[in-house]
């Protein structure tokens, strides 16, 4: 159960303070974006089940030294994430949750204050906030950002989005990720994922990659480089 929100045990908190805590949470992500948008970036929200591939595509995204980006990265225990993304070229802050399930605005406005990262922002257009591995909490709360990302593996079935539909529903882009083993599912379908995604998220684009073989990626990069402020 998550401390904050109170996720798997309806008894613990009521309708009235979970509004309050969104209430809160909603300032706080009101002076993000503010804070962003002073400096000219683009704060990104990367969603997703664990193992789904997020910090592999973000990785991926850094080699190519395409994009001037920095990071803020949640995890419930580690800064593993954090470090690979540091060892890909990119400046990256871990925040570390605890029993939190879910980055929340005023997690995200600590780290982005600290005065490394401050620094790294005022050098980047783009900031990429991997929000910790979880399908269900991450998308009910608002950081500030400017466009979501749901990251999903083709490994984790066709049925996901209709599975979380809250997670889906509220997204600008659905990255497939590990389609170069596709081969090793016979069962799977990729035009049922689709057909999936769309029914939960008609707006949202989507894209194939492989973080391994690099197929697809240059689309992604493409939609990046069109969400970088003018």
């Amino acid at each position: 159960m998550c401390d904050n929100c109170g996720c798997g045990d309806p008894e613990v908190i009521s309708v009235e303070i979970r509004e309050s805590l969104f209430s809160a949470n909603d300032r706080t992500a009101r002076h993000n974006r503010e804070h962003f948008a002073r400096h000219g970036v683009r704060a990104i929200n990367i969603m997703g089940s664990p193992g789904a591939g997020k910090t592999a595509l973000l990785e991926c995204t850094a080699r190519t030294g395409r994009f001037s980006a920095c990071a803020l990265s949640g995890d419930l225990a580690t800064v593993n994430d954090a470090e690979r993304l540091k060892a890909a070229g990119i400046h990256c802050e871990a925040i570390t949750t605890g029993d939190a399930c879910h980055l929340d605005a005023a997690m995200v406005h600590a780290a982005m204050h600290g005065e490394s990262f401050a620094e790294a922002i005022s050098k980047s257009d783009i900031v990429f906030i991997e929000n910790v591995g979880n399908l269900v909490c991450p998308a009910a709360w608002d950081l500030g950002q400017a466009a979501n990302v749901v990251v999903l593996s083709v490994t984790e079935g066709e049925d996901k989005p209709l599975k979380y539909p809250v997670a889906f529903n509220r997204v600008d882009v659905v990255v497939v990720t590990k389609c170069d083993l596709l081969p090793h599912l016979p069962g799977f379908s990729i035009a049922a994922l689709r057909r999936a995604i769309r029914d939960v998220a008609p707006a949202a684009t989507v894209f194939e990659v492989s973080s391994q073989t690099g197929a697809g990626l240059g689309d992604w990069h493409g939609w990046l480089q069109r969400a970088r402020p003018e």
